[in-house]
């Protein structure tokens, strides 16, 4: 049985043009998923889904495969992960493949110990579809403001009003790096954020969305950060 790395990478990046492979301390941002993929040695295939023949040079350049282009209908602002990772399963027919890791093009702080990690988790826990990291929110989500178009303020949940960021839950949210999932879950489209799905927890400072230019600067900052660790 084999496990494969699916990186979707579709050239159409609108707020950050050619944002996959933006240069990003000193490499195209591709390029550090792809190699932590590498380095996590807990692959037989890394493969990039692309329908941009740039990124395929780029990614094959660093050790990636592209053995097909992705359809217009798959990339498209609307096309989601889990389609492509089932199209990347009919492409390919192999009936060997076992578990199956979505890794983002958009994660250069991705560590492959964390990859390593998500491995371990869905291997060794019984009845598990996926593994994937998260990280807290830097501010108690239940005391988040409303705001209408007056630019007028209302607390989401009123009653917390008086209550103590100390003395509410901790909440969780995806972190955007990466998914391991069975064939059969991806296969089947079963939701990743279930009861049958393991968080692997991450600090925040090795966490950013990258949408915008503002996060692209910060996700700069922080990888500075994180890389003299």
């Amino acid at each position: 049985m084999t496990n494969i790395a699916v990186i979707p990478a579709r050239g159409g990046s609108k707020r950050i043009p050619r944002k996959n492979i933006k240069t990003f301390h000193g490499k195209p941002l591709i390029s550090y998923s792809i190699e932590a993929a590498m380095k996590s040695e807990c692959f037989d295939r890394i493969i990039v889904s692309t329908d941009d023949e740039e990124i395929a040079e780029i990614s094959i350049k660093f050790g990636a495969e592209v053995p097909f282009f992705r359809s217009n209908d798959l990339s498209n602002d609307f096309a989601g992960t889990t389609p492509v990772i089932q199209d990347t399963i009919l492409q390919l027919d192999d009936n060997n493949i076992e578990y199956i890791c979505c890794i983002y093009a958009t994660a250069p702080m991705l560590s492959y110990q964390d990859i390593r990690s998500g491995l371990n988790s869905i291997t060794s826990e019984k009845d598990c579809n996926y593994a994937f990291s998260i990280t807290t929110y830097d501010f108690p989500v239940q005391r988040s403001l409303l705001l209408n178009q007056q630019n007028k303020v209302a607390m989401h949940n009123p009653n917390l009003f008086n209550s103590r960021s100390q003395d509410l839950e901790e909440c969780w949210h995806d972190a955007g790096q990466f998914y391991w999932g069975t064939k059969d879950a991806w296969e089947k489209g079963l939701p990743i954020f279930s009861s049958n799905a393991i968080g692997l927890k991450l600090p925040r400072h090795r966490v950013q969305d990258i949408d915008t230019l503002e996060d692209w600067h910060m996700a700069e900052m922080l990888y500075q950060i994180w890389s003299k660790d």
